[in-house]
């Protein structure tokens, strides 16, 4: 089905991304339209409509497809139209993750975690119900694809899925709390002549903490070994930089990027700036 798909797309001009090949792409001079297969829906988007209602057709005769309109609702992420952009959230799944997470969260907090909260590994009573933990933090992770902002809590809070203790619980009742006070923030795409891409860099430092066998030749202790700052640091802008590169080469191939962006700001140059 897939491979007839694809055979049915390049009858129609279009040719497959080779950053993603679930996108195929149909340009010219003047015109560009794009179609996103994702499972079992296609996105269809361009500056040409006579392209998007021949490809429609063709599909249809071909596979007797159901056109559901302008998109509102895709891959569980609900679409906004706004004047000066669109707007990507997850307002449905946001309700069902917090009318069925088992905590009080009619107290709102303001940020997604106190100010310098600092999480060990062994440090409190273990969650009597780590998959419960383990289930919420995944479905915070998931609604990180429209809030950003929770994306350094959720990335703290999955460093104890293993083994969940009462403090990491109680952290995580502060992000419900704050989800559920920010439950409407999404992501606004503003519609610009020009685009400029940025990567924000936090790197999350962790004491980790292990039993170490007593030395006799040495009477202290030493139970907390920090991981290099410069080494995780270093691991985290070359994971953004990864990333960085994966959609300057998708947006160079849509013609929507003329150079590369060069801006990867950590969280010292943001204070700094």
């Amino acid at each position: 089905m897939v491979a007839k798909l694809d055979g049915e797309f390049q009858k129609q001009g279009f040719v497959q991304s080779k950053t993603d090949y679930s996108l195929f792409i149909k340009k010219d001079a003047l015109h560009i339209t794009l179609a996103a297969v994702y499972v079992g829906g296609i996105l269809l988007t361009g500056n040409h409509l006579p392209t998007i209602t021949a490809l429609k057709k063709h599909l249809d005769t071909t596979f007797s497809i159901k056109d559901l309109g302008i998109m509102n609702y895709f891959l569980g992420i609900e679409v906004g139209y706004l004047p000066d952009g669109i707007v990507l959230t997850l307002k449905k799944f946001t309700k069902s993750l917090l009318a069925n997470c088992g905590f009080d969260i009619s107290k709102p907090t303001v940020t997604p975690l106190p100010i310098n909260t600092k999480l060990l590994t062994d440090e409190g009573f273990p969650y009597d119900c780590p998959e419960h933990y383990r289930t919420l933090v995944g479905k915070l992770n998931f609604l990180t694809h429209t809030r950003p902002d929770l994306c350094y809590a959720v990335q703290l809070l999955s460093q104890f899925m293993h083994l969940p203790r009462m403090p990491h619980v109680a952290a995580l009742h502060h992000v419900l709390r704050y989800v559920a006070h920010t439950e409407g923030q999404g992501i606004l795409m503003r519609a610009s002549d020009s685009l400029s891409l940025q990567a924000f860099l936090k790197v999350i430092m962790i004491g980790m903490h292990a039993p170490i066998r007593e030395d006799p030749l040495q009477s202290k202790k030493q139970n907390t070994i920090p991981r290099s700052s410069s080494e995780a640091e270093c691991r985290d802008m070359a994971g953004a930089a990864s990333k960085v590169t994966w959609h300057t080469n998708a947006l160079l191939v849509l013609h929507t990027l003329e150079r590369y962006p060069s801006n990867i700001i950590d969280e010292l140059s943001a204070h700094n700036a």
